[in-house]
């Protein structure tokens, strides 16, 4: 099979096989930094010798970086809080020098809401209301811990909809989602996409919200590792943020949108219709007919306001979990600086620490082989 080439950084020693990195990712849009960053060899040209492990969903990626099957991962902005304090689980210190995304979350409704005239959450009360049925409305969320859970409640809130009570909400991994909407399983869910998309794409349902309109600029996905990591190979763990830096730029590159998609859509990693990553890649609404009032489906990957793990974006994260009965106490403002690493991230984002996007080789379509 082909593969692009890779180019070695001068004055870099590519690491032995026994300092190999494992990170886990979820099949979504938002991995796609991860991907391009091994798929385009600037893991290797930064010196770190990373293997990505394909995981169903987030309770997995817990799992195994808690048991350090995992050095860290592709993953959600609350899962440090999580992870660090223990939540419902056993605690691992832990921390993100890097948010590799923001937005990127959609609502969608089963065809049959849809139908029945649901366009919005005030639609879905009064259909609610009408129906006079004991029974709630079950609503997939893609885990306890994340935006995805906080940005559904939120939007139910606005119309006094109670949760369990009136909709009840069950976690589902990401790739299950579309399945079950369209086995009548879900009445509705917020994932990531390109799962609101491809639910679109195949009609299994339509979009009535979007996380770019709900919470904008909200820190989505974060570069998720192990203290022990920062701890014990510092030097490896900043040249791995510094790659999928340069990586998040490629993926915000209009040009790129192709090659990304093209990439993602492989079985080792999204392994679906590639006009649905295309069109989450973009924030097209073409494909979304007639939802087109819920904004851009898409994945924000760089930026000043993308990046940075600052103490307001943990301080924020942390309030709304708080404010969902899923944080007990207040953190200080020293402890979420420690999980949310501003420090690190502003030392590898200096000038000639990384390249722009536009100095990133980009494969022809003879050296990008698609299994």
């Amino acid at each position: 099979m082909q593969t692009v080439t890779k180019t070695s950084q001068p004055g870099v020693r590519p690491p032995s096989a026994s300092q190999r990195l494992r990170l886990g990712f979820v099949p979504l849009t938002d991995c796609a930094p991860l991907v391009v960053a091994q798929e385009l060899g600037l893991f290797a040209r930064h010196g770190v010798d990373v293997l990505l492990s394909r995981e169903l969903g987030w309770a997995t990626v817990r799992d195994k970086i808690i048991f350090g099957e995992l050095h860290g991962a592709h993953a959600l902005g609350p899962m440090v809080l999580q992870l660090a304090l223990g939540l419902s689980g056993n605690p691992c210190a832990c921390f993100t020098p890097l948010i590799l995304s923001a937005q990127g979350n959609a609502i969608t409704v089963s065809r049959r809401l849809w139908e029945a005239g649901v366009r919005d959450v005030a639609s879905l009360r009064a259909w609610r209301d009408q129906l006079r049925s004991p029974d709630p409305l079950t609503f997939g969320i893609v885990f306890p811990y994340s935006c995805h859970h906080l940005l559904l409640r939120d939007w139910l809130a606005t119309a006094e909809m109670k949760t369990e009570r009136e909709v009840k909400l069950v976690v589902v991994p990401p790739p299950q989602m579309v399945t079950n909407l369209k086995a009548g399983h879900l009445d509705g869910f917020c994932a990531g996409e390109p799962w609101g998309t491809l639910a679109v794409e195949t009609g299994a349902g339509c979009c009535v919200a979007r996380s770019a309109m709900l919470d904008p600029l909200h820190p989505e996905k974060v570069l998720l590792l192990r203290q022990e990591l920062l701890d014990q190979r510092r030097d490896e763990c900043l040249a791995l943020t510094a790659a999928l830096l340069e990586a998040c730029a490629y993926c915000a590159a209009p040009e790129n949108t192709s090659t990304v998609a093209d990439l993602l859509a492989q079985p080792r990693y999204l392994g679906i219709s590639r006009s649905a990553i295309a069109a989450s890649l973009r924030g097209d609404e073409s494909a979304a007919k007639a939802d087109t009032q819920n904004g851009s489906s898409a994945v924000l990957f760089y930026g000043a306001e993308v990046n940075e793990p600052t103490l307001e974006k943990a301080g924020g994260l942390a309030r709304r979990l708080r404010t969902a009965g899923l944080l007990p106490q207040s953190l200080t403002a020293p402890r979420l600086a420690s999980l949310f690493r501003s420090d690190l991230y502003q030392q590898i984002n200096q000038p000639n620490t990384h390249s722009l996007h536009h100095e990133t080789e980009k494969p022809n379509e003879a050296s990008l082989a698609i299994s």
